[in-house]
């Protein structure tokens, strides 16, 4: 499955700890966005936990969207960067 992750992250601390755990499963595409490609439920949970360690839950705001391969396909974007990548994504 492939996740679109957004975060709004009040402590620098937190956000780079969080920013690190997202390196781990995605490509970073905005400053508080990741593109995780190819999560299986596992890997998908493990990320997710390891992200909400990481976060104030009273301030701080994860998202995380699942997008099938047709909405892939659909995906729009204007100025630079590349499509979403959905080819395989080796987790850590």
């Amino acid at each position: 499955m492939f996740f679109l992750v957004c975060f709004d992250i009040v402590d620098d601390k937190q956000r780079r700890a969080a920013v690190k755990v997202l390196k781990n499963f995605g490509v970073r595409v905005q400053k508080s966005v990741f593109e995780c490609p190819n999560l299986d439920e596992r890997n998908y949970l493990k990320m997710k936990t390891a992200l909400d360690d990481a976060i104030d839950h009273t301030q701080d705001t994860l998202r995380f969207y699942s997008l099938c391969e047709a909405c892939l396909k659909k995906m729009e974007f204007s100025g630079v960067g590349d499509p979403p990548d959905s080819r395989p994504f080796k987790v850590i």
